[in-house]
């Protein structure tokens, strides 16, 4: 047993020894570099030797672009990215504000404060008509109609008329379009309701390039500062809304918009009065109308005969009308439309035969009928439409 333990430990048997053995004893130069490292770093730097990489990564590199040169980047970019680029520093936020052309304002106080044109000084499109209302905005009511959507509070009646009663002051809604008029000269297309003649005519000497209107509640009065809008082309009238609000559009109304809006190419009448005088001027004034809109009218019978005097149009549409014409009269004087090509009838009652066969009848040189969600239609009433050959 002696002998084999003198052989293990012999020199020759002994263990090569291995990197980390010389590792570890060669300890004092590590020691001399481990030290020395924290020391180098925590010594003063050269200001000469640094370079201008780190610095420059920290500059913001658009502020060498100038403003019309970001504009048109930005111009570029998706319009959901719009939202993202101007949160990201005060200057982008102008610059997006730029871009802005068309603006729904909920706040009437934005607008009069001057706030809107500061941030959004290039508007073509301006809608008033949800900042012209007095609504709760915290209230879990809403109340949805086609031409309007809007909160209400929860003490209300059946009888009560809602935008009626929750409109703006006459006066405040002048003040505001004045506003409007001197912040925006560029302006093209307007919403608003319950203005006055005077609101408007601030807004016709103003803003020479407007060429789209809609105007709710509105009456014969309203009308004299419209007919000041030499360049109007589309023209949008809303008169009466069962529930909502009443005024009144007679033949009056009428001819004063046709004379002063001569250029018209679009007119939607929607809940007006008039007759067969009204319609008539229009056709003989607006000569360039090519599309009339007629919504829920209550015209005086006879006012079918009045639309062979629109020469040039081209499209005719009935919505949501009770009736057309209860009496029409004779065949030889409703005359019809030459250029007539389009005939849409949306969610009218056709239950009388004599107004669908009148109808018809002004309409002979149609190309293309659409009726769509109507009542009362039964098979000898689509016969009346042979006419139209």
């Amino acid at each position: 047993m002696s002998a084999l333990a003198d052989k293990a430990d012999s020199p020759l048997k002994k263990k090569p020894p291995s990197w980390s053995d010389i590792w570890l004893k060669n300890t004092k130069p590590l020691k001399h570099v481990v030290f020395t490292m924290p020391l180098q770093s925590l010594s003063p730097k050269d200001p000469k030797s640094q370079t201008l990489i780190p610095t420059f990564a920290n500059i913001d590199r658009t502020l060498l672009l100038s403003d019309e040169l970001l504009l048109q980047i930005l111009s570029k970019l998706p319009h959901l990215q719009r939202n993202p680029n101007s949160l990201v520093c005060k200057r982008w936020l102008n610059l997006q504000g730029r871009l802005i052309r068309s603006l729904k304002i909920l706040d009437w106080d934005f607008l009069e404060s001057g706030r809107l044109f500061t941030r959004f000084p290039n508007l073509t499109h301006v809608d008033l008509l949800n900042g012209c209302l007095l609504s709760p905005r915290d209230s879990g009511i809403l109340l949805t109609h086609r031409l309007v959507s809007m909160q209400m509070g929860s003490g209300f009646c059946s009888n009560r008329k809602f935008l009626e009663e929750d409109l703006l002051p006459v006066e405040v809604v002048d003040k505001g379009l004045q506003a409007l008029a001197n912040g925006c000269p560029n302006l093209r297309r307007l919403v608003v309701i319950n203005a006055s003649e005077l609101g408007l005519l601030t807004v016709a000497e103003e803003c020479l390039t407007l060429q789209e209107l809609e105007l709710h509640k509105c009456n014969d009065n309203v009308l004299r500062g419209i007919a000041a809008c030499e360049n109007l082309q589309i023209v949008k009238l809303v008169a009466n809304v069962d529930g909502l609000y009443s005024s009144s559009v007679t033949d009056i109304g009428l001819t004063i918009l046709a004379q002063g809006c001569k250029r018209l190419v679009r007119l939607e009448l929607s809940g007006c009065e008039g007759s067969f005088d009204g319609i008539k001027a229009i056709g003989q004034c607006c000569l360039m109308l090519e599309e009339l809109t007629i919504c829920d009218h209550k015209m005086d019978d006879g006012w079918l005969a009045g639309l062979s005097y629109c020469e040039n149009l081209k499209t005719l549409k009935l919505l949501s009308c009770k009736r057309i014409d209860r009496s029409p009269g004779r065949d030889e004087y409703l005359g019809f439309c030459p250029a007539l090509e389009r005939l849409h009838l949306q969610k009218c009652q056709l239950r009388s035969k004599k107004s669908v066969r009148a109808l018809f009848r002004v309409c002979e040189a149609v190309r293309e009928i659409v009726i769509q969600d109507c009542w009362g239609l039964d098979n000898d009433m689509f016969r009346f439409a042979s006419v139209c050959r």
